[in-house]
């Protein structure tokens, strides 16, 4: 075998070494999970905001989660008060949400000392919690701002200082509920409209028409 001098052996072994390389090598499909963590983190002020009504039953107290008009949040309310029913906004196309209360309109925000309070806006990431599903089947929630910190209560209700709270603990576990009543007005059966025939004056051409159709009748 005769080797030109621009393509030496050695060369011409590199050249069948990549060849090789590039058939047997196989593509590996895109990572996009730090993109989504990454979105997750970022609200999102485009799409349209999800709003879901529901209770917040708290593990511990054994009570609901309310927020009251003087802006204290607590997790003392029987099922079905009024301060107990919250409204839950989407931040993000994650699990981000905001929580406020359905009666007063007050957030339930954390400020740098780790004590929940009300807000009458709650555009701010302290007012911005992260839903964690855990193996429990329990949710906790953890404050966009201040990771690390949780919302989370006593057994006898009161907000425990967010700096000394885990996402083990009971006493930041959570169930979502309906208010009570709320399954009774959602089982009530859809009314069906019938659609409204539009009435129009009838042309000469019209009649005509439609007498033919009608065989003359």
């Amino acid at each position: 075998v005769i080797f030109s001098p621009l393509f030496s052996p050695l060369r011409l072994l590199q050249f069948t070494a990549l060849c090789f390389y590039a058939q047997n090598s196989v593509q590996s499909p895109p990572n996009f999970k730090h993109h989504v963590t990454e979105q997750s983190r970022l609200s999102d002020r485009t799409s349209r905001r999800l709003t879901r009504t529901y209770q917040l039953y708290s593990r511990t107290s054994g009570k609901h989660v309310q927020v009251l008009a003087n802006k204290r949040v607590n997790a003392n309310g029987d099922d079905g008060a009024v301060h107990a029913k919250l409204e839950v906004e989407t931040d993000s196309f994650g699990s981000r949400v905001r929580i406020k209360g359905a009666k007063t309109g007050y957030y339930i925000c954390m400020n740098k000392r780790g004590k929940l309070i009300g807000k009458r806006k709650g555009r701010g990431k302290d007012c911005i919690f992260t839903e964690i599903v855990l193996e429990n089947n329990y949710t906790a929630l953890q404050n966009a701002k201040y990771e690390g910190w949780y919302m989370a209560f006593t057994r006898k209700g009161r907000p425990r200082k967010a700096s000394k709270t885990k996402q083990h603990q009971r006493e930041a576990h959570f169930m979502k509920r309906l208010p009570r009543g709320h399954l009774l007005s959602e089982r009530r059966p859809f009314d069906v409209l019938p659609l409204p025939v539009p009435v129009h004056p009838l042309s000469k051409r019209t009649k005509h028409s439609h007498h033919q159709r009608s065989g003359g009748r």
